[in-house]
């Protein structure tokens, strides 16, 4: 640490979250659907709400570590046609870490092949099932950053950036819910060292910085590297809602081109359920699905990175019949076009919806 840096305790540069803006979008369509999807709607809601509690657990922790940082939280990062949401990003004297919390309910075991499973009783009987890998979906954050920080690198210094870049930049699962177990075991060594249960986070970011041999930075040096990240970050504009208010509109459309009658807030309220229940029933919707699905394991991603529900649903809407009209979906652009968009065509073709 230099003579005349003065940071001692951390410093909270981003803390607000789109996960709140969510919510809001939700609630601002409950009065205007049907009981049935309402109750989905609600149930969205939910799970957001216990994402925030347990970021709010993790947030605390860090606040409370008495150790010289910048927190950084809900980043948002586009590259080309790649998103990524990153839920705490934090600067030490030593190391960069990307942060995943995961506020998971019900026991959670790590076996020998690095595999997730969840088990949650019910009753007398317990129920086991294998989950998403957070340690994947942390490492495409990192995959992120390192390309982000790359590509501000001249030719020259690149090589240096690459031989260096796992030891400046850690991942770090954080399970949020205190009342999980967590056995790992029989996980793999690399697995054990980057997930951790919330209460001993600080503990192991203080092993794993104290045990770490780069040099120093300076408060200068941390706050240019936050700047950096922060000036990346750019607004998540998703709306969480837009497939509640399209399956409303399609129908309406529907309903105005078939009649000149008046449309009463009651039947748009059926028509939103009716609707996102007839299209998930096509086979345009089940074929693009299975696709999505299959080319999710191809690549090793979650399935929403290839197309999330509300973009399936308006690939279905739109049946494009080109590479130019498929450019029109929200969220493709010629990455995404190029990778999928003669497959995506082909679906649309074979099932005529």
């Amino acid at each position: 640490m230099g003579l005349f840096d003065k940071l001692r305790e951390p410093v909270v540069l981003k803390k607000d979250s789109s996960a709140k803006e969510q919510i809001s979008q939700l609630n601002s369509v409950l009065q205007a659907v049907s009981s049935e999807m309402k109750s989905q709607i609600e149930q969205d809601i939910r799970l957001l709400q216990y994402g925030i509690y347990g970021e709010d657990a993790l947030m605390f922790e860090l606040k409370n570590s008495h150790m010289p940082m910048y927190i950084m939280h809900d980043l948002f990062f586009e590259l080309n046609d790649l998103k990524t949401q990153i839920d705490f990003l934090v600067i030490t004297r030593k190391l960069v870490i990307v942060l995943e919390c995961k506020n998971l309910y019900g026991n959670i075991t790590i076996d020998n092949t690095g595999n997730f499973t969840r088990t949650v009783q019910l009753g007398t009987h317990y129920n086991k099932q294998g989950i998403y890998s957070p340690i994947t979906q942390n490492q495409r954050h990192i995959d992120m950053i390192r390309e982000l920080r790359r590509a501000s690198k001249s030719l020259l210094a690149r090589p240096f950036f690459d031989k260096n870049f796992d030891s400046n930049y850690k991942s770090i699962v954080v399970l949020a819910n205190p009342k999980s177990v967590l056995n790992m075991q029989y996980a793999p060594k690399e697995i054990k060292e980057k997930v951790v249960k919330v209460d001993g986070l600080i503990s192991y970011i203080k092993r794993l910085h104290d045990s770490c041999d780069n040099s120093n930075m300076s408060d200068k040096d941390m706050k240019e590297l936050a700047d950096f990240f922060l000036e990346k970050s750019v607004p998540n504009n998703q709306d969480y809602a837009e497939k509640y208010r399209n399956a409303a509109s399609a129908h309406i459309a529907e309903i105005i081109s078939a009649s000149k009658e008046p449309i009463s807030d009651v039947s748009l309220s059926k028509s939103a359920a009716e609707i996102s229940t007839n299209i998930e029933e096509t086979p345009v919707y089940k074929a693009l699905k299975n696709y999505r699905y299959a080319k999710s394991k191809e690549e090793g991603v979650k399935a929403y990175f290839i197309y999330n529900n509300a973009q399936l649903e308006e690939i279905i809407r739109k049946s494009p019949k080109s590479l130019s009209e498929l450019k029109k979906v929200n969220g493709f652009g010629d990455v995404k076009c190029q990778k999928y968009g003669n497959d995506i065509l082909k679906i649309l073709s074979d099932n005529a919806y």
